[in-house]
């Protein structure tokens, strides 16, 4: 009965917070189903903990003829500790820590990021509400769908190559619909810097996002969460699109990466949409990246700092079973810029999947198998095999 008395005064206090039932990097995610939950006895603060960590194993082959292994990965690829909650009816948070060393950054900031998310959200409505701190900047689907809600091991080559990630900044979200037209709208005023700067400049940058839903909304959020596993009873799709300009960017990714020689405008456009039906799940999503001309760049030396620009494209299809076993396939198409076409192969990467879902996508176990197709002539062992092995385990 006591279970039942907070879950109902929380219903009444703030009706706005229980949208979330999927884990989305977007806003704080309030629910008695996850994690554990921590309440005063009025409901004026609310605080719910969990976790997530994925222990993997893996080989990558020589070449595509010679399958013996050329390396192997066995880690924690990531570890995640995360903090949401509500304090009254108009704020909400969540704070998310990372302690793998592949989640913090390391390599390339030689700094261990272990804050990954600290944002605060402002509700004026159910329909409107902004954050202020470091998070995820509206950017491509696959990048805002969190880690914990992918039906492959990773994200794709695409995402991983253009994404926009975090920030810091002011944040805008806001949600209606005409009839059965659903429509989302997003945007961000952001440092452009990334995550954990200490300082930065004048440069800021701009990120605008819609969402478009003709068929209504996805059953728990499905639009931020791969594979169909609510089993949609009727079809549903979304479909998005993003332009971000990053003024005076530091880093060769934007926000990510390492420092340039000099500061530079960086655009970048998303295009994606999701489709779930009984079981079935297709995506896409276009990714390109322009910059003016590059200085710095010099067709006579063969280690150059540059930015990747270009474009990708990815796909996946996948079905669920029943049972919870899902079966997905996916394609991923990268195209360098010509001007970075003597360091960049186009490369074309083929991936297959199984995954047993235990409890939905916070309990499961995962293989993949991805055949690496790169066209250049650097090297004639170019093509090669990836076996992946993960569990993932969370509350």
């Amino acid at each position: 009965m006591r279970a039942f008395f907070l879950f109902f005064t929380l219903f009444l206090v703030s009706p706005c917070f229980l949208l979330a039932q999927t884990e989305v990097d977007e806003r704080a995610v309030i629910s008695f189903d996850k994690g554990l939950g921590f309440f005063a006895p009025d409901s004026t603060f609310g605080l719910n903990l969990r976790f997530r960590m994925q222990n993997r194993i893996g080989m990558t082959t020589v070449s595509s003829t010679d399958l013996s292994p050329e390396s192997f990965e066995a880690n924690v690829r990531r570890l995640r500790l995360r903090f949401d909650g509500f304090l009254g009816t108009k704020f909400t948070y969540y704070l998310q820590l990372s302690f793998s060393r592949g989640d913090q950054d390391w390599d390339v900031s030689q700094f261990p990021g272990v804050l990954r998310d600290a944002m605060i959200f402002y509700t004026f409505n159910e329909r409107f509400y902004i954050g202020f701190g470091q998070g995820k900047l509206p950017g491509n689907r696959q990048r805002v769908v969190s880690s914990g809600q992918q039906q492959f091991v990773d994200r794709s080559l695409v995402n991983a190559l253009f994404n926009i990630d975090r920030d810091f900044g002011l944040m805008f979200y806001h949600m209606h619909n005409l009839g059965i037209f659903d429509y989302n709208l997003k945007g961000a005023i952001s440092s452009g810097e990334g995550r954990n700067i200490m300082n930065t400049d004048d440069g800021l940058a701009y990120t605008a996002r819609i969402e478009l839903l003709p068929l209504g909304r996805f059953e728990n959020d499905g639009d931020f969460s791969e594979g169909d596993l609510e089993g949609e009873s009727s079809p549903k799709i979304s479909i998005g699109a993003t332009y971000s300009i990053n003024h005076k960017a530091k880093r060769h990714a934007g926000q990510r990466g390492y420092v340039l020689p000099e500061q530079v405008d960086i655009r970048s456009v998303f295009f994606d949409f999701v489709f779930k039906y009984s079981g079935w799940a297709v995506q896409g999503e276009y990714a390109s990246r322009e910059v003016p001309l590059q200085p710095w760049l010099s067709p006579t030396e063969a280690n150059q700092l540059y930015i990747f620009t270009g474009k990708g494209l990815n796909s996946q299809l996948s079905y669920v079973f029943p049972g919870y076993v899902e079966l997905a396939a996916r394609h991923t198409w990268v195209i360098p810029h010509e001007e970075i076409n003597a360091w960049e192969p186009v490369t074309h990467i083929y991936t297959i999947g199984a995954t047993k879902y235990y409890y939905k996508h916070r309990n499961k176990i995962q293989l993949n198998l991805s055949y690496n197709d790169r066209n250049t002539s650097f090297s004639s062992e170019a093509n090669n095999w990836l076996l992946t092995f993960q569990i993932e385990l969370g509350i």
